[in-house]
């Protein structure tokens, strides 16, 4: 019993279609493996089992038995199932984003990287702009004096460093 429920199920999965040459089979598989399936995401009609997925396939194969050429197949699929049916969408306004968004987002990065470590070299240099304030004056000769003296204690027990005047 086993076996033939088994045995069913597998012949369920298989399509035979019958075709008049060898190029019309190469056609069929050709575009069964380009067409994507509507109802599964990321894969093709090849690799469906959905019930969509075996239409499309008979449809596939008739459009085929028919006559018809590659592109009248995809524009038959496309203008039904919309750009989704492939897995390369024409440029059109309606795909501009698909198509030069990513190209976009990754020239403004580069753009950025380079324009941020660029900067960081200015400011290691210390080229990044800036000034020295020009207002500091320079130290009094009594400053200096005190500074002088400061430095030249060889026991530097006395580190304070305020004026004689600022003590009284």
């Amino acid at each position: 019993m086993l076996a033939c429920v088994l045995s069913i199920t597998s012949y369920a999965a298989i399509n035979v279609y019958e075709f008049d040459s060898v190029q019309q089979e190469a056609q069929y598989r050709g575009m069964i493996e380009e067409l994507r399936c509507p109802k599964c995401q990321n894969q093709n009609l090849a690799g469906s089992d959905a019930p969509i997925a075996q239409d499309l396939k008979q449809k596939t194969y008739d459009l085929i038995k028919d006559g018809r050429s590659d592109g009248e197949i995809r524009n038959y699929m496309q203008d039904r199932y919309g750009d989704f049916i492939t897995y390369n969408p024409p440029v059109r306004p309606s795909t501009w984003i698909l198509w030069f968004f990513p190209p976009l987002l990754l020239l403004f990065l580069i753009i950025g990287w380079f324009w941020q470590s660029k900067r960081r070299q200015v400011s290691a240099r210390g080229q990044d702009g800036v000034t020295v304030d020009s207002a500091v004056e320079a130290l009094t000769s009594a400053e200096q004096a005190q500074l002088d003296r400061l430095l030249s204690r060889p026991d530097n027990t006395d580190l304070d460093i305020t004026s004689t005047e600022d003590k009284k």
